[in-house]
């Protein structure tokens, strides 16, 4: 069978339309009195963008390795170390820790280890629990199913975490201008908590990098991880400026992965093998 060929630019040029489109649509109705739950739905299609573009573009391409990866990616259980996901799961509860406690000598609080009454949004009467379980499969599927592996295909996993942070950054960049989101909560409280978020997602890009690969580019461990973040990022009471020393933290944590894992980052082996047994991880 004939070796596929990944496109990239193609599949991130069609999940920015879908998903912008939706999404500045969700931000003017949200500024509306007649919302009653449009933007909601609007914003629930675009995050899904990513997913059913992925999937479509693997059923469509006739290539039976293909769509044999994506299936094991999603169900391969076998593929799973559960090692590396608890190792990543307490690394990420290090840097939270860590992350209060140094926010200390700036004069917050640690109140900040409490646990919060209630998510810090909800869209359109949505459930913010529903929304970030929701978000965390849906953007896995996209992201694992497809979109990673599309910029891997032709970079070593380092390259292609520093591309696919920025891009999974300036995807999100519709959401500060939908009323009732975290995002547009950010937007209120200035510019500087904005380029935090943006600037945040991508250290955590190479993070979430480490626990795909290491689990033989397991979708399932990667939205294990997704989850928790999205959960430890809500229910922890950190004030907006302590998550500013979060993304310091971030960077310092990605920074040892990849200096601990030179290997897997650096790697070029996988280029162009992906859908064979030797390139399904490290």
């Amino acid at each position: 069978m004939e070796r596929y060929q990944y496109r990239p630019l193609r599949f991130y040029a069609i999940c920015f339309a879908v998903t912008w489109a939706f999404w500045i649509l969700a931000a003017v109705i949200s500024k509306s009195a007649n919302d009653n739950g449009i933007s909601a739905l609007l914003m629930l299609l675009g995050l899904t963008a990513p997913a059913v573009t992925a999937v479509i573009t693997v059923s469509a391409s006739g290539n039976s390795a293909l769509k044999a990866d994506l299936k094991r990616k999603l169900i391969g259980f076998y593929r799973i170390k559960p090692f590396s996901i608890v190792a990543a799961v307490i690394g990420f509860m290090v840097i939270v820790v860590l992350s209060i406690l140094l926010s200390t000598l700036a004069g917050q609080s640690l109140e900040q280890f409490a646990f919060t009454e209630d998510f810090s949004f909800s869209v359109g009467g949505t459930s913010a629990l529903l929304t970030i379980l929701l978000a965390a499969v849906i953007e896995e599927v996209g992201w694992r199913g497809y979109g990673e592996d599309s910029v891997a295909s032709y970079f070593s996993w380092f390259t292609e975490s520093v591309i696919f942070g920025f891009v999974w950054a300036l995807w999100h960049l519709p959401l500060f201008w939908i009323k009732g989101t975290y995002h547009y909560g950010l937007r209120e409280l200035g510019i500087l908590y904005v380029l935090n978020f943006l600037i945040g997602v991508v250290p955590l890009g190479f993070l979430t990098t480490w626990v795909y690969v290491k689990n033989n580019r397991s979708m399932l461990a990667c939205i294990v991880f997704h989850l928790f973040v999205n959960t430890m990022q809500e229910k922890i009471a950190m004030t907006p400026q302590t998550k500013c020393v979060e993304t310091i933290i971030i960077f310092v944590a990605a920074a040892l992965v990849v200096l601990t894992n030179k290997e897997m980052f650096f790697e070029k082996e996988h280029i162009g093998n992906l859908l064979d047994e030797k390139g399904i991880g490290k």
